[in-house]
């Protein structure tokens, strides 16, 4: 069973689809993971589909930032099974749970890992209309690197720091992970 990190960039934005609630109109455009079995980051275009796939199958369990928000429903409609009976574990939503509120993941990022993202998501669909693929896989895989180490982090100390909004107070905000794996033969 692998346990893979994944976050994906898309074509398109809300305003193209008409709105946060056509998320599924959304096109995928780069798909970023890494891999422990393989302890490698990987690379998925929307050709590379297939590839991905059989990596997905492999999975025990998948790790993200909002990925059960907005990175599952999008790239369902890409497989013919459902992302959703993979076990995951999404740092954003036990953040909410814990703490109350949504942060961003360069905020996260700052406060943990003394690093930043390196772009913003509507720069990656701009790097997807002009062509520049290797500037949004750089973006996305930098954005799983963060992800992943966040994660760990999170999974070997056992909380994460969150600077309050408007103050100079940082919360220690508990986490408590426990890997669930699924065979991936229920896929």
């Amino acid at each position: 069973m692998d346990k893979l990190v994944i976050d994906i960039e898309t074509k398109n934005t809300f305003a193209d689809v008409g709105g946060q609630e056509n998320l599924k109109d959304l096109d995928m455009s780069f798909v970023g993971v890494y891999s422990y079995a393989q302890d490698a980051y990987l690379s998925f275009f929307e050709n590379q589909m297939a590839d991905l796939e059989k990596l997905l199958k492999t999975a025990g369990l998948l790790i993200g930032f909002s990925i059960n928000r907005f990175d599952i429903p999008v790239l369902n409609k890409y497989f013919p099974f459902e992302l959703t009976k993979i076990p995951r574990f999404d740092l954003l939503e036990e953040l909410e749970l814990n703490y109350g509120k949504r942060v961003s993941l360069d905020i996260l990022a700052k406060a943990n890992l003394n690093i930043g993202k390196t772009h913003h998501g509507l720069e990656a669909i701009k790097f997807y209309r002009e062509g520049d693929l290797e500037s949004l896989k750089k973006y996305c895989l930098n954005d799983v690197k963060i992800t992943k180490d966040l994660y760990e982090l999170a999974k070997k100390q056992g909380h994460l720091l969150v600077p309050e909004k408007y103050t100079d107070k940082i919360i220690k905000v508990p986490f408590k992970i426990q890997e669930i794996f699924l065979p991936a033969t229920l896929l």
